[in-house]
């Protein structure tokens, strides 16, 4: 498995230069798109993730791929999230939004399964190129670095995270507001999954809430997350599922956070 944690690593860094880097803030107007209201693509996403499949195709030829933009051209693809594997999930760029604006942060995520569930998981920011990986029962690391926890208990008081409050439902985004006078500091989305569970892994927030949960977003992350100690739920305490279709995610840097989070954001 180091050969291929080290090969995904290298192609991202690849695509990333060729492709992705070289059309950043150089995007002719019909370069980006609308593909669903309020979602973006670009000929950037489409461009990478075409790379990025083949790249992977050729580490593990007897694999499938599921990416954002193929699944938005052909909904079926999600059927192979449930498949034995292996299966590669691939989000082109995570936060197009901002990449298609000219700004950061965007990351480019990648995630192996099998028998549906995360055992490997790549995020390489471009901009900052620091590449994130973990491998399940292995760890985190960024940049070469193991990622710890620093194993202190926060007082409530204490905690920074964020919330994407924007598609919340009206009284979950009420309840998240009035109890964000309870915390540190809610700060506010980024824009991009990525970034945000690698702020947790690297002890920049504490936290963070989504209220989408398409695959490609958050299987990375999450099992990133959870291999430095941390705890990935839906907002209702159950289990994540990635190939569950539900709203509501909750990611922390420990138990005892989200189990604070939870009371504080959601009761």
């Amino acid at each position: 498995m180091a050969d291929l944690i080290e090969s995904v690593g290298t192609l991202l860094r690849e695509v990333a230069a060729t492709v992705v880097l070289p059309m950043y803030q150089h995007l002719a107007e019909d370069d980006v798109q609308e593909k669903a209201p309020g979602e973006l693509v670009t000929v950037a996403d489409r461009r990478a993730e075409e790379r990025i499949a083949a790249g992977l195709m050729e580490l593990l030829p007897d694999s499938a791929v599921v990416g954002e933009e193929g699944v938005a051209d052909d909904p079926v693809v999600l059927d192979r999230l449930r498949e034995r594997g292996p299966v590669w999930l691939v989000d082109p760029i995570d936060g197009t939004g901002n990449f298609a604006g000219g700004r950061g942060p965007f990351a480019m995520m990648v995630a192996l399964l099998r028998g549906g569930a995360p055992v490997a998981g790549w995020i390489y920011q471009p901009l900052e190129e620091t590449l994130a990986v973990a491998e399940l029962g292995s760890g985190a690391y960024v940049d070469g670095v193991r990622a710890t926890l620093n194993g202190d208990e926060l007082a409530t008081s204490g905690l920074r995270g964020a919330a994407t409050t924007r598609y919340l439902p009206g009284n979950l985004r009420s309840s998240v507001r009035e109890g964000s006078s309870r915390i540190s500091e809610l700060l506010p989305s980024q824009h991009c999954a990525g970034r945000e569970y690698v702020d947790i892994v690297t002890g920049r927030q504490h936290f963070v809430m989504f209220w989408r949960t398409l695959p490609w977003d958050h299987a990375p992350g999450a099992l990133m997350v959870e291999e430095i100690g941390g705890v990935v739920r839906r907002i209702d305490g159950a289990p994540y599922d990635l190939a569950d279709d539900r709203y509501g995610l909750l990611a922390c840097a420990s138990e005892s956070v989200w189990d604070q989070v939870q009371a504080v954001l959601l009761s």
